[in-house]
């Protein structure tokens, strides 16, 4: 049932990157329109699954063994018998049938649940010798029996994929996108799909980040009414800081999982463009659009990339002594000035300088991407259709941005309380040719890049040092991969991310970064009201 929030005095931050000059208003709490979903009810959400998780009493009993562990501890304990797949599945639906929607916890950040979740897991079970035959114990570091939630712009053939929106409510598809492809021939459970911005945050322009009107408002675990979740994967950041599922997978363009990321205190990563296929992902750009995981440490990021399928070798063959010699000194990054005014970034500067990393300070002139909107103006309008020609139900073949405005007009307060701006951005962008498009795209990229490599070149410089997805915009346009990781809490308890960038398919240089400072600090906690 649709609540109204009011008077609650906290301001949404921004979500989109400062890079992108999309314009997207921030949202004072007291604005917000809806918070629970007019579409879902807790107990719909689970379906034939309802039973078994109301009957499930082992929560307490596995809540030391599970909560905050990471994907080669949970797999140990199962490998000793502590635990099956399945008691894990449940341990995890249960917690999302505790917190998630209808209670004064709520953080709705799922939208929907697999019916076959529980089958998966008691298939992993069956090849549970899969484990304890290792005797390197490098099964542990699998993605076999874990439970995943997919944002829901991914497409399942097990639950519809709405991207947040009332009108793909029927949008069941008869393939998995690729990734999830992957991840099910590794063994993955997928557990469910996460609330996001609608359309990933690219339809209403004056609405709160983690709005969608199927899911309903997503909140954040460490303020649920006072912090903003970050967009657009937002019920992904949220449902792995609340411990709802071992790892979710979200998607960007430009801040859409370093944003969730940072403000929910989880680690996200964005690869070098191209990394994952975008196959039977709802589009905003396919030149930009990236699928990446998210997850509570840097080690289950690197579990979870492997098995999404990247078309190259991001990191090496994982084991017990992945990050094990993984540091910081001698290494260079550029850091910039302005960002010193958050006492965390400067502590965070004080402490990769202390690890034997050399620090450059960097001025605050970055390109301006005056075209940004234009270039996912242009890219959705043409992405858009070729999704709906081949990847979704049948029923929405032909249709475009402007049969979704269309539709949407039927009952707006439902279905779009905020408006449809941005949609109508892409209808009345100016049509482009071919070439003339591919040339923008072109020269906006090599922008960008010319920024961060000439930085590079002067200053003899490995990497970048930022905070959340301030810099997103121009990473994403020059392709570079970007990597966040908590950073600690400020005094009102709000999260934030250090954000390593790294050139062009040298992502695995983010693994080692993240992880080296991961290990020095250990900043990441559990959202306090989450912890029973």
């Amino acid at each position: 049932m649709r609540q109204i929030l009011l008077f609650l005095p906290f301001l949404f931050l921004a979500c989109k990157s400062p890079d992108t000059n999309l314009n997207i208003s921030s949202k004072d709490f007291r604005e917000l329109k809806v918070l629970d979903s007019e579409y879902l009810d807790r107990d719909q959400i689970f379906g034939d699954l309802l039973d078994d998780v109301v009957r499930f009493r082992g929560s307490d009993n596995l809540k030391s063994l599970i909560l905050e562990k990471s994907i080669p501890e949970i797999q140990e304990a199962i490998a000793s018998g502590q635990f099956s797949y399945r008691d894990l599945t449940l341990f995890y639906l249960k917690r999302i049938y505790k917190y998630d929607r209808e209670n004064t916890k709520s953080l709705n950040s799922v939208i929907a649940i697999n019916p076959n979740a529980l089958k998966q897991a008691d298939a992993a079970d069956q090849d549970l010798a899969y484990v304890k035959r290792n005797e390197e114990h490098l099964a542990y570091y699998s993605i076999k029996g874990m439970p995943i939630l997919l944002k829901d712009n991914i497409n399942t053939e097990d639950m519809p994929t709405t991207a947040g929106a009332a009108v793909l409510l029927e949008n069941r598809t008869s393939q998995n996108a690729i990734i999830v492809t992957h991840l099910r021939q590794e063994g993955a459970v997928i557990l469910g799909k996460a609330n996001l911005s609608e359309w990933a945050y690219f339809f209403c322009g004056d609405c709160p980040s983690g709005y969608s009107a199927v899911g309903g408002q997503t909140l954040n675990p460490y303020g649920r009414r006072t912090m903003d979740t970050g967009g657009s994967s937002s019920g992904s950041g949220v449902s792995v800081a609340a411990n709802f599922a071992v790892a979710a997978v979200g998607t960007e363009t430009s801040g859409s999982i370093l944003s969730p990321a940072s403000q929910n205190s989880v680690v996200g990563y964005k690869p070098s463009t191209g990394t994952f296929s975008g196959s039977g992902i709802v589009p905003i750009s396919s030149y930009l659009d990236t699928a990446g995981p998210m997850t509570k440490n840097v080690m289950d990021n690197a579990i979870l990339t492997q098995a999404l399928g990247a078309s190259y070798e991001v990191i090496e063959k994982y084991g017990a002594n992945t990050f094990e010699t993984a540091g910081l000194k001698g290494v260079r990054f550029g850091v910039w000035t302005s960002f010193k005014e958050n006492p965390l970034y400067t502590q965070a500067l004080l402490d990769i300088e202390s690890s034997g990393a050399i620090l450059i300070e960097l001025d605050d002139t970055r390109p301006q991407l005056n075209g940004f909107l234009k270039l996912l103006n242009a890219d959705m309008k043409k992405d858009l259709p070729v999704y709906f020609a081949a990847q979704s139900h049948a029923k929405f073949r032909g249709w475009d941005v402007a049969k979704v405005m269309e539709w949407n007009k039927r009952d707006s307060l439902k279905s779009m309380p905020y408006g449809q701006s941005l949609f109508k951005g892409i209808i009345e962008e100016p049509a482009i040719s071919d070439e003339e498009f591919l040339k923008f795209k072109k020269d906006m990229t090599a922008k960008a890049e010319e920024y961060f490599y000439n930085l590079m070149e002067k200053h003899d410089l490995n990497g970048f040092v930022s905070i959340n997805n301030y810099t997103a915009g121009v990473a994403a346009a020059a392709f570079f991969p970007a990597m966040t990781v908590s950073m600690g809490y400020n005094d009102q308890g709000q999260p934030f991310g250090l954000t390593f960038i790294a050139p062009n398919r040298e992502d695995k240089l983010l693994f080692d970064w993240a992880a080296a400072y991961e290990k020095m600090t250990k900043h990441r906690v559990m959202p306090q009201d989450y912890k029973d």
